[in-house]
């Protein structure tokens, strides 16, 4: 497997940058530029917002004994298996934030003369990166809905057995 090596987009850059880009060229990289770093700011938030709720998922098992949220895995087993498997959309939604913020704009040059179509393939790959990204945030955001809910069920199964 030969490793990808920068140097054709590098030329292919160099292609583009030969006649000067007219300004709606710009323009338009400009809004693609923005809204990549928009959705790299969210997925970001993502991120840390799922850290933060598999860290507050984690506090029935790792909490002192006798708190109300405690669990202990030799007599409630089962509470302690539901609330890790409550955890496991969670790991699920980071992987496709992380995936997103790993997806790049990658883009071909073989076979492409002139800077028109240079700057055409450059935008559809932009796009598609845009696009892909927005995909794999809608499906992190839903992993984590459901990763929070089931939280939810089983800090109210716990707290329903202590109080019962």
């Amino acid at each position: 497997m030969t490793p990808i090596s920068f140097r054709s987009r590098l030329r292919a850059f160099q292609t583009m940058r030969g006649d000067p880009p007219e300004a709606g060229f710009i323009a338009d990289l400009e809004f693609l530029e923005n809204r990549d770093l928009d959705l790299s700011v969210r997925l970001g938030a993502m991120l840390g917002f799922n850290a933060l709720l598999i860290t507050i998922g984690t506090h029935p098992i790792s909490a002192s004994p006798g708190a109300p949220l405690s669990v202990d895995a030799a007599s409630q087993g089962a509470l302690v298996l539901a609330n890790l498997v409550a955890l496991a959309p969670l790991v699920v939604s980071c992987f496709l934030a992380l995936r997103a913020m790993l997806l790049g704009e990658e883009f071909d040059a073989d076979g492409l003369e002139g800077d028109a179509a240079l700057r055409q393939r450059l935008f559809a790959s932009f796009v598609h990166s845009i696009d892909a990204q927005a995909r794999l945030l809608r499906h992190a955001i839903r992993w984590t809905i459901a990763g929070g809910a089931l939280t939810l069920l089983v800090w109210a199964a716990i707290l329903f057995e202590k109080v019962v």
